[in-house]
């Protein structure tokens, strides 16, 4: 008789979720831990006073398969909506809005006229854009020559002159890449604009959630979890792993009382870099002393306002010549209804690479904030605040910066039964959502090929 594998996940982020769903699908006996009390990671929400906020402004995109089967797998793509065709809003302060609307002409001359008409380029940049694009198409992210150039460095040497870059490169890229053009380096920029935007017409199309993440991410995620025989066991915080006759023992704690050892034959980490370089014994990764420290990371800064009338009449918008970047609409998802009457409205700003604001107090953002909102959406100019908040997350991502990909290890580490799960790791993509599901499933695919049952304690 065998025993099913028995499978440890540390981590209750998309990845670790993705990973110990793909596990106990296949038979492993999986056994889930995550220091905080949801599960989710970076991709959650909370509650404040009677509103339901998302720790950030996550969006998803067509070609995020892998993301779009874990909703279909916890039964919550009614949840979640998703544009028909790419259509982004872009206000500038002063001038009438313009929009980014991809066509149904096949790529790239799906984009071809929201380029030519992209009101913030002179015309002559709108025109050199097109060669650009071409030739971004043919970079090949996959090599390590790629990883080395800055995407900045890239578009300047592709004719984009610095209006181009700040206007239009940067509208999409400072959002998925969390970084600027001139700090990010040209692989995970060249996957994101040619899987997103450059290679199949649909695959940019914006989706999003019309409810809190938590409901997706944590409530849906934990249902499906247990209903898959998986061990959650959250508020349980991993002190250490270490290699046994057994398999691998994870010592853990519970709001600071030791509990239990657990002991598996595979063993998944799925935290961020720091956490793992602290939790993996040393010398199991091929990677120099200090690595995450090096790999970095930068922050996403998030500002909450609730107007006492509606000011923002679409979904989102991007932001051009203006200190905001993002804005959403988050009435529906936060239930404001709960606590102000409709016409109240809550919209939220996220503000990525924000490596210069993560430290302002809240009332310097706030004097920054509202007047930029004013001076692109007129209906706020006389409306009234009802409230005011900022979230931060210090380390949203990694530092997606030229050399950065030498620094993101593969599922597998030198240690049998050991394996790595993150959308820091190496997933082609960016930290994104997409890139987290990626490399959980990427780390179950690993565990499920090496071990295929266990008898007697033994594996086999």
């Amino acid at each position: 008789m065998s025993a099913p594998v028995r499978v440890g996940v540390v981590g209750g982020g998309l990845a670790g979720i993705a990973a110990a769903l793909r596990c106990a699908d296949a038979g492993c006996a999986v056994t889930l831990l995550e220091s905080r009390p949801r599960l989710g990671g970076l991709a959650s929400s909370f509650r404040r006073g009677e509103l339901d906020v998302d720790n950030g402004q996550h969006v998803f995109l067509r070609c995020c398969t892998a993301y779009r089967e874990l909703l279909h797998r916890l039964g919550v793509t009614d949840l979640v909506t998703l544009q028909d065709r790419l259509d982004i809003p872009v206000h500038i302060p002063g001038r009438r809005p313009g929009r980014l609307r991809r066509s149904r002409l096949p790529a790239p001359l799906h984009l071809a006229g929201a380029l030519l008409r992209h009101r913030p380029l002179p015309v002559v940049d709108r025109l050199r854009l097109v060669g650009a694009a071409l030739a971004l198409r043919g970079v090949d992210p996959a090599d390590p020559a790629t990883d080395a150039v800055s995407f900045g460095r890239w578009l300047a040497e592709h004719g984009q002159s610095r209006r181009a870059i700040e206007a239009l490169w940067d509208l999409v890229g400072v959002a998925t890449l969390n970084a600027g053009a001139d700090t990010a380096s040209l692989a995970p920029a060249a996957t994101v604009f040619q899987l997103g935007l450059l290679t199949d017409a649909a695959a940019g199309d914006i989706g999003w959630s019309r409810v809190p993440l938590g409901r997706l991410h944590d409530d849906a995620a934990g249902r499906a979890l247990r209903a898959a025989g998986v061990r959650v066991r959250i508020s349980t915080k991993v002190r250490a792993l270490e290699r046994t006759a057994d398999g691998w023992q994870l010592s853990s704690e519970r709001e600071g009382e030791r509990v239990e050892e657990t002991v598996v034959d595979q063993m998944i980490c799925a935290v961020p870099p720091a956490a793992t370089e602290r939790l993996v014994p040393e010398g199991v990764l091929d990677l120099p002393d200090g690595w995450s420290a090096e790999l970095g990371s930068s922050p996403i800064v998030n500002v909450h306002v609730v107007y006492d009338r509606r000011v923002l009449d679409v979904p989102f918008l991007a932001a051009v010549d203006s200190p905001l970047q993002w804005v959403f609409d988050r009435t529906e998802q936060s239930g404001l209804r709960r606590v102000h009457p409709a016409p109240a409205q809550y919209v939220a700003v996220s503000l990525s690479a924000a490596d210069d604001l993560i430290r302002t107090p809240a009332a310097r953002l706030r004097e920054q904030m509202l007047p930029a909102l004013a001076a692109l959406l007129p209906a706020a100019r006389d409306a009234r605040v009802l409230d005011f908040f900022v979230t931060r997350e210090p380390h949203a991502t990694f530092r997606p910066a030229p050399g950065s990909g030498a620094l993101r290890p593969p599922p597998a580490t030198r240690a049998a039964g050991l394996f790595l799960a993150g959308s820091w790791t190496a997933t082609g993509w960016p930290a994104t959502m997409e890139g987290a599901v990626r490399s959980g499933n990427a780390a179950a695919d690993a565990v499920l090929a090496g071990t295929p049952a266990r008898a007697e304690g033994v594996a086999i």
